[in-house]
């Protein structure tokens, strides 16, 4: 059965005539009394009072109109409904600086927007990401993207492309990353991390002999020993606020710079998982929100 006649007949009632509910649904006095007589039909028996001069509703009819709104809500209800639900858990696996810049900022997001999604967050290397990744133990995993584009056999969705930069102690004269690190020593960036990788072949590029400090994990640590003044470094661009509570120098490497990608990453299998979906949606908005200020540029 067609609906319409039934808020035809709920628009009558409410507003007191024929005339006035073919103008509130959009159509002729001649269709509206065409709707009611279908819906007496229907029915099997009179729905107005016809006569006296103008014809009045019957109690019966005040019963249908009653039901017909509530049937029209409820339908509403289901349109609005959103047309899938994110619920249950996922397994994320991330890398430490990811952990500790855009991650709040995205749990967040997934909180407010999908409260029935419990997340799972672990903390690895890139490699060791991708490992737990095949093997199943996670869901997925936002980490740097191999230079050669990573696996066929998994899903890549670009998040970021992230800068590497040159910080030294504030008191630090000039901006040539290859006197700075010729003058204050070279905090290296554990190469065994895809990260501390690019770094070093920039390093080795720029000054080949430059004389190694120390060699850190932790983006953290580094930025506070280079701000001890004991030495300088090349990394990928730390998240401001650290960069804000330390007393270093940043200088921008330039067009020839390395840079990395960070991706989220998933198994085929999953290609249309809405948690997962729901996490790329979450963490794009909160890289989007979280572009980094102008940096100063290096003169060589």
């Amino acid at each position: 059965m067609n609906i319409a006649p039934l808020s035809t007949l709920a628009a009558i009632i409410d507003r007191g005539s024929f005339a006035a509910a073919a103008h509130a649904v959009g159509c002729t006095a001649s269709a509206v009394s065409l709707q009611i007589k279908q819906l007496e039909a229907y029915f099997g028996q009179p729905l107005f009072d016809r006569s006296t001069r103008s014809a009045k509703p019957t109690p019966f009819a005040y019963e249908v109109a009653a039901t017909a709104r509530q049937v029209t809500e409820a339908l509403d209800a289901l349109r609005a409904r959103p047309a899938f639900t994110v619920t249950g858990r996922i397994r994320l696996g991330a890398i430490a600086s990811v952990q500790t810049d855009v991650l709040p900022r995205t749990l967040r997001l997934l909180r407010d927007r999908h409260a029935s999604l419990d997340v799972r967050v672990s903390l690895d290397d890139s490699d060791a990401l991708l490992i737990a990744l095949k093997s199943g133990r996670i869901d997925a995993a936002v980490l740097v993207r191999p230079a050669a584009g990573g696996s066929s056999r998994l899903i890549w969705q670009n998040l970021a492309k992230q800068p590497f930069v040159m910080l030294a102690p504030a008191s630090a004269a000039g901006d040539s990353p290859r006197d700075l690190l010729q003058a204050f020593g070279f905090i290296r960036y554990d190469p065994a991390l895809t990260g501390g990788r690019i770094a070093a072949r920039y390093v080795r590029r720029i000054c080949p002999h430059a004389r190694c400090t120390m060699q850190l994990r932790s983006i953290d640590a580094i930025v506070a020993m280079v701000s001890a003044g004991l030495g300088a470094t090349v990394v990928p661009r730390p998240r401001q606020p650290l960069l804000d509570a330390y007393a270093v120098r940043e200088v921008l490497l330039g067009r020839r710079g390395p840079t990395r990608q960070i991706s989220l990453v998933r198994r085929n299998a999953d290609v249309d998982n809405r948690n997962i979906d729901a996490l790329f949606d979450a963490f794009a908005c909160a890289y989007a929100s979280n572009a980094p200020r102008v940096m100063k540029r290096a003169t060589s």
